[in-house]
């Protein structure tokens, strides 16, 4: 009994530093309708985890993002760093939008970061990276991209703004935040004439109010066959459940309205593997074949060791 106390007492250093976590990763989905959107055929989900990023200790990688050129394809995500506890932005290549291999880090602050929405404008690369710690908006510039990126300008400040989600449409800028931290039940719009702003509120903001369903955003909008598709992580049951749609069907300078896109979830967890918690971000793309091609993250729950600081 000595000898098992002594080997216990030996081991508790070790065990005050299991912890279970959020093991997010990253997937590819596929289909020719969105309402039956199902792991894609012949790719091996998750594309990426944890496991890939090599110039960091990482936690899990989530918030996919991918940006399309004319010969490479670039997926930009969230990595939580293991020891600093905060997100960095991360970058992966592919040549077929299929196969993936990380690149490196490619965007940190001295606070976190996640949600990192690329697009292009003006002929240059633009990222607004979640940085609700700081109660700010901020718009970042490409000085080499896909790899240098540095700050241009703040766009909002004020408020906690959750998964900034910047879009284009009918010759004006349009975003929408999710607001209320605590709760995830709130959605702002903001529109502007150019990214670069000023931002102003839209009269019909907020969009969502009180309810945890529809208000967070879940990736970027999408502008198809006529129809403007906005998407919510459900945090009903637990933080990032599950994706529905919205078809935005009427908005200008004053006036919003939608209504839901199908009366079921497009991402819903998985039965085992993993994503078997939650699902909370998808980025579309046209697969070239008339169907789609939907970069999504999920999660499952799993034991890790802190490393000691």
């Amino acid at each position: 009994m000595s000898a098992f106390l002594s080997s216990l007492r030996r081991m508790l250093p070790l065990l005050r530093r299991v912890r279970r976590k959020d093991d997010w990763a990253i997937g590819i989905y596929g289909g020719c309708d969105l309402t039956s959107l199902t792991p894609l055929p012949g790719v091996h989900n998750p594309v990426l985890s944890a496991t890939h990023v090599c110039d960091v200790p990482a936690l899990f990688v989530a918030d996919p993002c991918v940006v399309r050129t004319e010969t490479q394809w670039w997926l930009f995500f969230e990595v939580l760093h293991a020891t600093l506890r905060r997100g960095q932005i991360g970058v992966a290549m592919s040549r077929d939008g299929r196969t993936w291999e990380y690149c490196q880090i490619v965007l940190e602050e001295p606070f976190h970061l996640s949600y990192p929405l690329v697009f292009r404008w003006n002929g240059e690369y633009y990222m607004t990276p979640e940085t609700a710690s700081q109660r700010q908006v901020r718009l970042y510039r490409a000085v080499d991209f896909p790899l240098r990126w540095e700050y241009a300008v703040t766009l909002l400040e004020g408020d906690h703004y959750l998964d900034p989600t910047p879009f284009f449409y009918r010759d004006h800028w349009w975003m929408f935040v999710g607001t209320n931290i605590k709760h995830n039940d709130t959605l702002r719009l903001y529109h502007a004439n150019t990214p670069l702003g000023p931002w102003r509120e839209h009269p019909c903001s907020p969009i969502v109010e009180g309810d945890v369903y529809t208000a967070r955003p879940a990736g970027r909008v999408w502008h198809t066959g006529g129809r403007l598709l906005r998407f919510a992580q459900d945090c009903s049951r637990n933080y990032g459940r599950r994706v529905l749609a919205f078809e935005i069907t009427d908005l200008t300078p004053d006036r919003y309205a939608e209504r839901p896109y199908s009366q079921q979830a497009l991402l819903e967890p998985g039965m085992s593997g993993w994503n078997t918690q939650g699902m909370h971000t998808i980025d579309l793309h046209d697969d070239g074949k008339g169907g789609w091609l939907a970069y999504v993250d999920g999660y499952r729950k799993r034991l890790y060791l802190r490393q000691a600081l």
